[in-house]
């Protein structure tokens, strides 16, 4: 509480703090009392696994919603069965992966998860598909530039990094993955509809046996998010914090104007999930900004 702050005085003595510790110090306690939910800088890096897998399955295992998102795809980007296309972030390419059954001859999924690459990989192959799979940072990503007609980035794959800069390079990445008068797209959070139903705790069974409780917090254009795992039968299997960054339609515009892009657009009320009553997070209303890199 505020009138904390007027009770901590250092007491003088031969071991008083100095005034770079004191600040680390009132740092500390300001973050302790009015932001809860810590987040390590690398938290992508381990929470997508097979944890993940069960805990969003009503989403990124949910195959008729892949196959209407997928339907969008091929519409509103206009998709040619030859073009080359990179699903960024992709996890175990459940759209790259539906593009490839559908007759697409040139699908990669570039992903950072060792496991949901493997996954992916597992699957093309039992499935006989062409679908490429390439573990790697969106930010460097090392695959040849100019390479894709299409980048496309699903699922509220962007904007994990609390550093804007970071995000900057993720876009930079793609406008140089791009082909002259390539396309992408981004699927993000409606930033005017997290904020308008925000909800600061959720739970939803993810099986017989599993239940997901999410606590999120606030801060300017950053919700913060801590997720219990509990087993019925094993107790608490996992409990992690992350974060992602919403966008308003202005901000998200220049900052891909800003990687080199340009002919931004915008399609809001993008596989809207709010009608059947649950909570979805991020993928619960979602909106779709696509670019073009000029010849």
């Amino acid at each position: 509480e505020d009138g904390a702050w007027a009770t901590i005085k250092p007491e003088p003595h031969r071991n008083q703090l100095t005034n770079s510790q004191t600040h680390k110090l009132f740092k500390l306690i300001y973050m302790g009392v009015y932001m809860r939910i810590q987040v390590d800088e690398d938290w992508w890096k381990d929470i997508f696994d097979e944890v993940y897998i069960q805990t969003d399955a009503r989403s990124v295992c949910d195959e008729e919603l892949t196959c209407q998102e997928v339907n969008f795809l091929e519409t509103a980007l206009n998709l040619d069965k030859s073009d080359p296309i990179l699903d960024l972030c992709g996890g175990q390419g459940r759209h790259a992966l539906e593009l490839s059954r559908r007759g697409f001859t040139d699908v990669t999924v570039l992903d950072y998860s060792e496991y949901l690459i493997e996954l992916g990989n597992q699957t093309a192959k039992a499935q006989e598909l062409g679908t490429s799979f390439v573990q790697g940072d969106a930010r460097a990503t090392g695959l040849p530039g100019e390479r894709f007609r299409f980048v496309m980035v699903m699922g509220s794959s962007f904007g994990y990094f609390v550093d804007e800069s970071e995000n900057r390079k993720f876009l930079k990445e793609t406008f140089r993955l791009l082909e002259p008068e390539g396309t992408l797209l981004l699927d993000l959070p409606d930033k005017d509809h997290v904020l308008k139903n925000f909800k600061p705790f959720s739970r939803h069974q993810a099986d017989e046996d599993i239940t997901v409780t999410r606590t999120r917090e606030l801060d300017e254009d950053m919700i913060f998010s801590r997720e219990k795992v509990i087993s019925g039968k094993n107790g608490c299997i996992r409990e992690q914090t992350y974060c992602t960054r919403l966008y308003s339609p202005e901000v998200i515009s220049e900052l891909v104007c800003s990687a080199g892009f340009s002919t931004v657009s915008l399609e809001r009320d993008f596989m809207c999930r709010d009608t059947d009553g649950n909570d979805y997070g991020f993928m619960t209303h979602r909106m779709v900004v696509t670019a073009e890199k000029q010849a």
